[in-house]
């Protein structure tokens, strides 16, 4: 009989105030949209609160979202665009909360997105080196365009020229016409690297950041010139020469440029390093810059009279290759003051409205998991208004404890406790206190134990958010402290090569001098007595008690395990077998069986009878954190480097269950004293509840899982594009789809719906052979599997069911055969009047496909040259809807202004 599990999923996450250099804001200017790893957070810098979390849904086969690397809101504010490390971009609403759109292009991170300034198209690049143009209203990718050699890093919109400016690490600036999909201008930004670009409100000026100590300007020519001047034909398109470079601006920091923003309110231009270090410049407007321009030229001319005969040729600093008579780059931005932090700066944003008497407001994400709110005043430095801190630690989480009632979470990081809300992840408590490695509470819930690096013990009143005492206990790191199973004390592990062993005692009064107790008559406390140690040979990693109370097990830097009993400290066992050090194991509720996981990457199953191994198992990719039996069962979870977290069945010694969504290594891990939760965090600040579901699984659907994400992985690396050193350099356009399991899933819908509808056409006309012959004038009986629809409607169902970025590859994907009979479906659809933009796009998608074999077969002439009666007819009345429906809504948003300025008056 096959054995049935429960399932767990990803119930919450928390934690996370920001991850990475994603960060944006709402039109509004008083929410900052940050990344929360896969997620997007909005907050209240003000009120430092979390307004709204949007939980990004898992992909196909239930596969985890990947890291925000990239956000970008809409010029209205209702939507928000995110880019993700798996290469997927989803647009949310912000009123609703809803994830509208799934975009699949991209094969590796996103690393650039930015919106249009009408908001209905969306430009993306990524580290595959590719940029798609999206249509925001189609839902669907409008080309790529490839020509950039190494990782897209950032891009911007000049919507007077229809143009698309893209910068990459390898060093060049490209300028793309959008009309006709080519790059015709290419600038070197920088020697070196290229990290950042951004166009003003004006679009009359582009600048240029990478690993250089300045920053390059340039002026973007208007073809409106050119027009004015009798050029034809170059009206609203990109010229050749658009980009005119104006020289280089100077900067501060000596670290590479991160980020490039302008202002779009006022004349600002932040520039981030990769440091800690936040400049601002400010744009002159025409008459200083005229102002500034007249006095270069006069201290040159003071210069060169001054100069020998000899040497007024010689240009001066920062000259070369500029006319005296040019505007340069120093002539249009001037620096201004200068934002130091703490910690390093990930990214920033600048609201679209200042606050009274600033130039600007903007928020800074910072890399120990805050965010800052800084007003930015013209004659005045930099004042810092807000920040958000508390919701998260500062550094990844090192250790887990969760109460004997489940009702309370602690989590250690370096300088801090926190205790949680499991259910709802609020955070209840802050306690400062040392880099905590390990923790435990203490019987009644009231206090917790936590080991430190530097060798301490401390013990937390948790009502009080104080540490009560510091223990000086052992030399060296306490790397494990656990309870012991009669709640008389508890045990010590350290790199000093001990196991020390002690005892809850109650004392009078607040804690006194060393090697005193508290003043007598005054409120009791709680401490810990050092009873008794056991010396080993080596560094102790982990140390854990047999349930029963009859063994304990040391885990040791030489990749031994040594049991001893815990009442005589004699030696029992020693297994071996690990070829690196044991990092964590755990003994099971019965006390008969110990895993252990190791930095080796195996999971090895023990007995604590006889000491033997067995099961040894490869579990992680990497080095294996933390394990951990499920209570009163032989089910395990373990958490590794690798980002995974896994689920064990020790009697069977079978993978149970894969859970992916950590974004780096996972460190620690606790579960529930009943086994319906677990929770752990890592590297990446967050804390992740898995709960336990009602919902069954086999193990064999799981590896079927795992081979179809195997598949889909194979579909990728096969689609990538073989490139070479002389093709790079020329510039092309492409489809923007991406093969997928999902394209490759409808491709197989549409191609099981033709074929169904052809036997259900040989099923009618058989019928009406057969009727006309015997059974008189019976009707055909329904087919189940159509639905209770008809051949055509089941078939438009069936197209529609694709989703709308993955059309073009199932479409393409479909054999010939299949797209000709697909072909003869289109005009009826048409005649019929149903889901006309769908079948036009659907029509010249399937005709650009295959145009040459459709051109070639005598059979697709009919069909075609109805399709292109039917599909004009119907497009123009389309056409005219819209329009007839957009000339409506300008006039009833006329009249709305009109009566809103009349009450007005």
């Amino acid at each position: 009989m096959v054995k049935a599990y429960l399932r767990y999923e990803l119930s919450t996450s928390f934690g996370v105030v920001t991850s990475g250099s994603a960060l944006d804001g709402d039109s509004s200017g008083k929410l900052v949209i940050s990344a929360a790893n896969e997620n997007l957070a909005l907050w209240n810098l003000r009120q430092g609160t979390l307004a709204k979390l949007l939980v990004t849904p898992e992909g196909a086969q239930g596969k985890a979202a990947g890291e925000i690397t990239q956000v970008a809101t809409s010029p209205t504010g209702q939507h928000v665009a995110a880019g993700h490390a798996d290469g997927t971009i989803r647009i949310w609403n912000t009123d609703t909360g809803d994830c509208e759109v799934t975009l699949t292009g991209h094969r590796r991170a996103v690393t650039a997105l930015r919106y249009s300034r009408s908001g209905a198209q969306l430009a993306s690049g990524s580290q595959d080196t590719d940029v798609i143009l999206w249509d925001v209203i189609g839902e669907t990718g409008l080309f790529r365009l490839r020509a950039h050699t190494a990782e897209v890093t950032d891009l911007a919109f000049i919507e007077r020229c229809n143009a698309l400016v893209t910068c990459s690490k390898d060093g060049y600036v490209r300028a793309w016409d959008l009309t006709t999909q080519h790059c015709f201008q290419i600038a070197l930004g920088q020697q070196g690297e290229v990290w950042s670009l951004d166009v003003d409100s004006a679009e009359q000026q582009l600048v240029v950041g990478g690993v250089s100590a300045q920053l390059q300007l340039y002026h973007i020519r208007s073809t409106d010139a050119d027009s004015k001047a009798g050029v034809a034909g170059t009206a609203g398109r990109a010229s050749k020469d658009m980009l005119q470079a104006l020289g280089g601006i100077p900067r501060q920091a000596p670290e590479r440029v991160a980020r490039l923003r302008f202002a779009r309110a006022g004349r600002l231009l932040a520039c981030q390093s990769a440091g800690k270090l936040l400049e601002f410049f400010r744009a002159r407007s025409d008459k200083e810059a005229r102002k500034h321009v007249q006095r270069r030229r006069k201290r040159k001319r003071d210069k060169a009279a001054e100069a020998p005969e000899g040497d007024q040729g010689a240009a001066g600093p920062g000259e070369t290759g500029t006319q005296p008579d040019e505007t340069t780059a120093s002539d249009l931005l001037a620096p201004m003051q200068i934002i130091r932090t703490k910690h390093k700066i990930k990214g920033f944003h600048i609201a679209a409205k200042a606050a009274a008497g600033c130039m600007a407001s903007l928020s800074l994400a910072l890399g120990n998991n805050t965010l800052e709110a800084w007003a930015v005043k013209e004659d005045e430095e930099p004042k810092k208004a807000a920040s958000v801190e508390a919701p998260g630690h500062r550094s990844g989480p090192r250790a887990l404890a969760l109460s004997s009632d489940d009702a309370v979470l602690l989590s250690t990081a370096a300088g801090e406790v926190k205790l949680w809300n499991p259910r709802s992840g609020a955070c209840l408590r802050t306690i400062e206190s040392g880099q905590g490695l390990s923790a435990m509470f203490a019987p009644g819930n009231r206090h917790a134990i936590v080991g430190t690096k530097d060798g301490a013990i401390q013990i937390l009143d948790i009502a009080a958010s104080a540490v009560l005492e510091t223990l000086e206990a052992h030399e060296g790191a306490v790397w494990s402290v656990v309870a012991l199973p009669d709640g008389s004390g508890f045990v010590s592990c350290s790199a000093d090569h001990s196991i020390k062993f002690w005892e809850w005692e109650i004392l009078a009064g607040g804690p006194g001098p060393p090697g005193q107790e508290g003043a007598p008559g005054g409120p009791r406390r709680l401490s810990a007595r050092h009873v008794r140690t056991l010396k080993m040979a080596d560094d102790v990693l982990c140390v854990r008690v047999s349930p029963d109370g009859r063994l304990i097990a040391a885990a040791l830097l030489d990749s031994t395990i040594q049991v001893h009993f815990l009442d005589s400290l004699k030696f029992f066992l020693s297994l071996y077998g690990h070829k690196l050090p044991v990092l964590s194991m755990d003994i099971s509720s019965d006390s008969s069986l110990l895993i252990s996981g190791a930095a080796d990457k195996n999971l090895k199953i023990w007995g604590l009878d006889f000491g033997d191994c067995h099961r040894s198992l490869f579990a992680h990719a990497d080095s294996i954190m933390q394990v951990a039996f499920v209570p009163h069962t032989h089910y395990a979870f373990t958490v590794g480097k690798d980002g995974l977290v896994k689920y064990w069945d020790a009697d069977r010694w079978e993978l149970l269950l894969t859970l992916e969504g950590h974004q780096a290594e996972v460190w620690c891990l606790a579960v529930s004293t009943i086994g319906d939760f677990a929770v752990t965090s890592g590297a990446d600040r967050a804390l992740r509840i898995w709960q336990r579901t009602e919902e069954p699984f086999f193990v064999e659907e799981e590896k079927e899982k795992r081979l179809e994400s195997l598949f889909e992985a194979d579909l990728e690396d096969s689609a990538l594009p073989q490139r070479r050193e002389g093709e790079a350099a020329e510039a092309t356009a492409a489809p923007a789809g991406r093969k997928t399991l999902e394209a490759v899933s409808g491709a197989e819908r549409i191609a099981d719906a033709l074929a169904l509808v052809a036997s259900e056409a040989e099923r009618a006309l058989a019928f009406q052979d057969d009727t006309a012959a015997r059974q008189g004038g019976r009707a055909l009986p329904p087919n189940p599997l159509l639905l209770g629809l008809s051949p055509e409607a089941y078939m438009l169902k069936q197209l529609a069911s694709v989703r709308a970025g993955d059309l073009e590859q199932s479409l393409l994907i479909l054999p010939f055969s299949d797209a000709l009979r697909l072909l003869a479906f289109f005009c009826t659809w048409l005649e019929q009047g149903a889901e006309v933009e769908l079948v036009s796009r659907a029509a010249t998608l399937l005709v650009r496909l295959h145009h040459a074999q459709l051109v070639a077969t005598a059979a697709a002439r009919v069909p075609l040259l109805e399709l292109r009666l039917q599909l004009r007819g119907r497009t123009q009345q389309l056409k005219d809807r819209m329009g007839f429906n957009l000339a409506a809504l300008s006039h009833l948003q006329r009249g709305l202004k009109l009566q809103h300025g009349i009450s007005a008056m």
